[in-house]
């Protein structure tokens, strides 16, 4: 999946915090509501390699973003997913309430418990306990899967940069370099 995929508007970043991610993202897939852009795709983490998501889940910058389900084993084929520290919660801006949960991984290459840390790290999200589908979508009988099994993963290589941030600095829009390209002020003309 890249960025040619979705229809989206000149501009677009997708930059969300963590509640963003458990709120709008998670909250909504758990429950079965529609979710606006609609551009995380499912994807089964365990079986790829953190290198081979490029193009298939939906990647801004150097961090990929996809809904799994949770899963008891966190190998892949050369390696697995080890935490890094407990899982934290997660609060609501406005209420300090706790929306989810954060767990922190280090991908380690090689077999567990003697693998070698590299520089991929994954942040899972997940619901509190009775979190999930709207009472709506029960009465509907939509409810197939328990919604607690999902998760939402961003990962990254923490060597491209401050968070998977490449680059390091402040993304410019296009008017932003027009601007900046001009060297001398006294070359515009301000109207009176």
């Amino acid at each position: 999946m890249g960025d040619d995929d979705v229809n989206l508007p000149p501009g677009f970043r997708f930059c969300p915090t963590d509640e963003e991610l458990i709120v709008h993202f998670l909250h909504r897939k758990a429950s079965l509501l529609p979710c606006h852009p609609d551009v995380i795709p499912d994807l089964k983490l365990y079986p790829y390699e953190p290198w081979e998501l490029q193009g298939k889940a939906w990647c801004e910058g150097s961090k990929w973003y996809f809904y799994s389900r949770k899963a008891s084993s966190h190998t892949t084929r050369s390696g697995y997913w080890h935490p890094v520290r407990p899982e934290e919660p997660v609060f609501a801006s406005s209420s300090c309430r706790e929306v989810g949960f954060k767990q922190c991984y280090a991908f380690h290459s090689g077999e567990s418990p003697h693998g070698i840390k590299t520089s991929w790290i994954m942040h899972e999200y997940r619901l509190p306990a009775g979190a999930g589908a709207s009472g709506s979508s029960r009465r509907k009988g939509l409810m197939k899967i328990d919604p607690s099994t999902w998760v939402l993963c961003r990962v990254y290589d923490c060597e491209d940069g401050d968070g998977g941030d490449s680059g390091g600095g402040v993304e410019l829009s296009c008017l932003d370099e027009v601007f900046l390209s001009l060297d001398d002020m006294d070359e515009i003309s301000l109207p009176n």
